[in-house]
C-alpha cells in the first residue's frame, strides 16, 4: 500500500512542499466551481490571497492528524482522501476535483482529520491560508452557506463509497471511480497505474487488472502504460451501480456550477 516519508508529510501539511511542474498561463480561479459560485463581493475579497500552486501526482497535501495551514481549490487535478490503517493500508473515501475544496476540517472546526489527502491526478490548484478561509466562513455569509452545502455533498460521497465497497462488485466500483474522476478532471484521460488504483479502492492489484481488462475488452476504456482513456462514457454509466448517480445527483442539487450563491 501507499506510504510516504514523515518529512514529506510534514512539509505537505504545513504547505512547505515544492514542485517543478510548470504553471498554466493565467488560469481563471473560477475554473474551480466553488470559487466560480461565489458572489462578486465575496470573490473579490479573497481573490488577492489566492496562490496558484502545482500539485504533482502522489503529492501529499495533508497527512492524518496534521493541522493544515492551507486549503486547496483544484483546477485541473484530482485529490483523493484516504482512510489509513495502522498497518499502512489505505482506501479512498472520497475524491475532490474542480467541484470542491481540500481542507473541510479547517472550517468545520476540527482542525485535523484522520484521513490523508493525496494527489491522484496531477495538475494545479489555488491555495488559500486556512486562517483567511475561516474568517470568511465565520462571517456567516455566502461563503459559509456554499461550503456547508459542499460538505453535505462530500459526506454523501463518503457514505455512498462505503455502501458501494460493501455491496457492489469491483467491476462496478471501478466504473464508479472512473466516472467520478473524469467528472472532476474535465477530460477523459487519466494518468494512473493499476497499483495506484488498487490503493485507492483498497483491493489487490490483480483484481484491478482483471476488472480493467473487462472494461477494455468491452470497448469502454483504453489502458496503456499507466494511461487510461475513457472511450464510452455512456457504457460506463450503464455498467456501474446506482452509487455514481446518487453522488452526482446530490452534487448537482447542492452545487450549481454557474449561479452565484
Amino acid at each position: 500500500m501507499m506510504d510516504h516519508s514523515r518529512n514529506r508529510n510534514a512539509q505537505a501539511a504545513t504547505g512547505t512542499g515544492t514542485s517543478h511542474q510548470p504553471a498554466p498561463t493565467s488560469p481563471d480561479p473560477k475554473l474551480n466551481h466553488l470559487l466560480g459560485a461565489l458572489p462578486p463581493e465575496e470573490y473579490d475579497r479573497i481573490l488577492p490571497h489566492l496562490e496558484l500552486v502545482a500539485l504533482p501526482l502522489d503529492e501529499t497535501l495533508c497527512e492524518a492528524y496534521f493541522e493544515m495551514k492551507y486549503v486547496y481549490f483544484p483546477l485541473d487535478c484530482i485529490v483523493s482522501l484516504l482512510g489509513i490503517m495502522e498497518n499502512g493500508g489505505s482506501a479512498e473515501i472520497s475524491v475532490v476535483g474542480n467541484e470542491g475544496i481540500v481542507g473541510v476540517s479547517l472550517f468545520m472546526g476540527g482542525e485535523t482529520t484522520p484521513s490523508r489527502a493525496v494527489v491522484q491526478a496531477g495538475g494545479h490548484a489555488f491555495r488559500l491560508k486556512g486562517s483567511l478561509l475561516k474568517e470568511a466562513f465565520y462571517r456567516a455569509g455566502p461563503m459559509q452557506r456554499l461550503l456547508l452545502r459542499y460538505t453535505q455533498a462530500l459526506l454523501t460521497q463518503m457514505a455512498q463509497t462505503v455502501v458501494c465497497n460493501r455491496h457492489h462488485s469491483l467491476d462496478q466500483q471501478l466504473c464508479r471511480w472512473l466516472l467520478l474522476s473524469i467528472d472532476r478532471l474535465g477530460n477523459n484521460h487519466l494518468l494512473m497505474t493499476q497499483e495506484l488504483i488498487a490503493n485507492m479502492l483498497g483491493v489487490r492489484r490483480e483484481g484491478v487488472t482483471e476488472a480493467a481488462g473487462k472494461l477494455q475488452k468491452a470497448g469502454l476504456i483504453h489502458y496503456y502504460r499507466g494511461h487510461i482513456e475513457v472511450l464510452d462514457r455512456q457504457g460506463l454509466e450503464h455498467r456501474t451501480c446506482e452509487c455514481y448517480e446518487v453522488v452526482k445527483r446530490e452534487y448537482d442539487r447542492l452545487l450549481p456550477h454557474s449561479e452565484a450563491q
